[in-house]
């Protein structure tokens, strides 16, 4: 297995990666739950974690591939520290949330599923978060803010910008 995550040979990966897999029997049918686990644990599922889970459960690499970028849970690059996330669900779309995304973009200078390049900020478009009666709705990790507005994500990433 690879000895390295985030671009770096600290060996530190490898060791977190043991610490989890060994709680798991080796059966195909733990994958879910290890990839939710190394999700937890580094915000993400680094390659070299998919390989070590490839490895451990003797599974191709391409099926561990093939249930990372299934899933949505689940990311293949790191998130930022914060994570804004807009909702593009039919109630809050009617409601003009695809605006609040586009001034999301416009402020942060990153598209859907990237990170701004001081790890501060992501953004992705999420589906119905359960909270239709505050539509437009939008997130920063778990904080909620509805009957959102652009200018109300303006000033709420301000807030974050300075923090």
């Amino acid at each position: 297995m690879e000895n390295k995550c985030c671009n770096c040979n600290c060996g530190k990966a490898d060791e977190d990666l043991q610490k989890i897999l060994s709680k798991y029997e080796k059966d195909k049918s733990n994958l879910i739950q290890i990839l939710n686990e190394v999700q937890e644990h580094y915000g993400y599922v680094p390659k070299s974690a998919q390989l070590g889970i490839s490895e451990y459960l003797d599974m191709p690499m391409s099926e561990v591939y093939g249930v990372v970028t299934f899933y949505s849970r689940f990311t293949l690059k790191p998130k930022g520290k914060y994570n804004v996330a807009v909702c593009l669900g039919t109630a809050c779309f009617v409601k003009g949330s695809e605006k609040i995304l586009d001034k999301a973009k416009e402020i942060l200078g990153i598209d859907v599923g990237e990170t701004t390049a001081d790890g501060k900020f992501s953004i992705e478009a999420t589906r119905c978060i359960g909270a239709c009666g505050l539509a437009p709705v939008f997130t920063v990790n778990d904080e909620v803010y509805g009957k959102a507005t652009p200018e109300l994500i303006e000033k709420v990433l301000e807030e974050y910008k300075n923090k």
